[in-house]
């Protein structure tokens, strides 16, 4: 049951407070062995029947990535063909009330357990917003704010959708897109178009996560009409999974076995990491990326193994992924646990995005030299990327166009990795929709080295040199000649 105990960061002042999905309990029991066997799916339910067992009567252990038999059907023709064994051990705990901390540390000490672990609530990555209320009523028509939208625009201002948009495919053709999060508003007069709705979880009756889920639909696939926005991959078809109800690594699982290969999916969420003991801070200082979590990080893994381009917001703490707090492996971690943020052949396979100033003057504000790294995003060797994580106008929140209806909203306000990210997810569904037009689709290790070697240079700012690193802003037309020519 999500809690309303607090205002949280991704709503405005004075807004109500905003659901909170619980802290989840993480248990890894016993390895089974690396491949799915009569035996291994035998030795996994009598431990699984054992830690039932400790556990209060109300709670259950639900497995992560469903049953072993199952598991082993999807994974059976996936392009890296991982092996199913690796993630029959992950269960997450349904029911449990009262202190989760205490019945972790009970379950740690059976020997039947590999690791026990609460992780806390995630959040989406989204920077404070400017202003405090909603617009005026809206005008009878809404106009077009597609001039407001520079991040479309041609390099270094932009990635310049502008020309893929004329290129066949570039419109993100045939390519499917799921945005895990909290909640959506798919009614919005600018997605009524290529949008497939909520496929799994319970999406939050909140207005800051429907507002966030709104505004992140409407910057990769808002519709290609007149008036309002436009997407950057506006033929691409975007659902959603909730995080609600199921936990972010089953969201992200059941995301994953609703793509294809070359398909995207994409994580808007950050936690409160090591830096202050995994507790939120009042602000988001010390928030960081959730693959940072065993569970996460395999479900990630899952994702990238059957194929399917994951992005990741890098989070809005300010950290440096590089600095050695993150070497130290928690007590209640897995003893094979490692530093998923170091970046290194044995990373998730994500495409980790961190959050670049917008053009100087845009909308009449001034965050530094465009490209630079703004001051709350997280940066690092594991940062791939970046995408504008200010002033970025989309659907929600309705500061540029309110009124009562919220699917009349619109903002230019838009922030945080959060923003950053879908901009990136709109430039591989564009990439990927004309590479289709030549028989292919890219790998989600091409598509994560090709972002690494074009784009517009990440800058510096005064404090934030370019070695905090957090990647080049997409370049469509520098990626398509570099990869390959429609």
């Amino acid at each position: 049951m999500a809690s309303t105990a607090r205002p949280r960061r991704h709503q405005r002042p004075g807004a109500p407070a905003a659901a909170v999905p619980p802290g989840e309990l993480v248990v890894l029991t016993a390895p089974t062995g690396p491949e799915i066997t009569a035996r291994a799916l035998r030795e996994n339910r009598s431990v699984r029947g054992h830690v039932d067992e400790i556990l209060p009567a109300t709670a259950r252990l639900e497995p992560i990535f469903g049953p072993g038999n199952r598991l082993a059907d999807r994974l059976a023709e996936t392009p890296q063909a991982p092996s199913a064994g690796d993630y029959l051990s992950y269960y997450t705990v349904r029911g449990a009330a009262g202190d989760l901390d205490e019945l972790a540390e009970r379950l740690r000490a059976d020997d039947t357990v590999a690791a026990a672990y609460v992780k806390p609530a995630a959040e989406p990555p989204l920077a404070p917003l400017a202003a405090n209320t909603v617009a005026a009523e809206a005008p009878a028509v809404t106009p077009d704010f597609r001039p407001r939208q520079a991040y479309l625009d041609a390099g270094p201002t932009g990635i310049d959708a502008v020309w893929a948009q004329t290129r066949p495919g570039g419109l993100g053709t045939g390519v499917r897109v799921i945005d895990v999060e909290g909640a959506w508003r798919f009614t919005h007069e600018d997605l009524r178009q290529n949008q497939g709705g909520v496929i799994g979880g319970s999406a939050a009756d909140d207005l800051g996560w429907r507002n966030h889920g709104t505004a992140v639909a409407g910057e990769i696939s808002g519709d290609l009409n007149a008036f309002g926005i436009t997407g950057i991959a506006p033929e691409a078809h975007i659902r959603a999974v909730s995080i609600f109800g199921i936990g972010s690594a089953t969201a992200i699982r059941s995301a994953a076995d609703a793509l294809d290969p070359g398909d995207v999916l994409l994580i808007e969420l950050h936690r409160p990491g090591p830096r202050f003991g995994y507790r939120a801070t009042g602000d988001q200082r010390g928030y960081i990326a959730v693959e940072w979590w065993p569970d996460d990080f395999a479900a990630v893994r899952y994702a990238v193994g059957r194929g399917v381009i994951v992005v990741e917001a890098a989070g809005n703490g300010g950290e440096n992924f590089d600095d050695p707090v993150y070497e130290t492996r928690p007590a209640d971690f897995p003893a094979d646990w490692r530093n998923p943020l170091r970046g290194s052949a044995a990373d998730s396979g994500a495409i980790v995005v961190g959050a670049g100033a917008p053009p100087r003057g845009l909308h009449g504000r001034d965050h530094g030299p465009a490209r630079s790294r703004l001051a709350f995003s997280n940066y690092g060797a594991r940062v791939d990327t970046q995408g504008w994580g200010r002033e970025v106008t989309t659907t929600g929140y309705g500061d540029l166009q309110g009124g009562p209806d919220e699917d009349l909203w619109y903002t230019d306000e838009f922030s945080g990795t959060s923003s950053a990210s879908p901009i990136v997810v709109g430039a591989i569904a564009a990439y990927q929709g004309m590479l289709a037009r030549t028989g292919t689709r890219a790998t989600p290790e091409q598509v994560r080295a090709l972002l690494r070697a074009t784009g517009s240079p990440q800058t510096a700012a005064p404090g934030r040199p370019v070695t905090q690193r957090i990647g080049a802003l997409p370049d469509l037309r520098a990626m398509m000649e570099h990869g390959a020519t429609p």
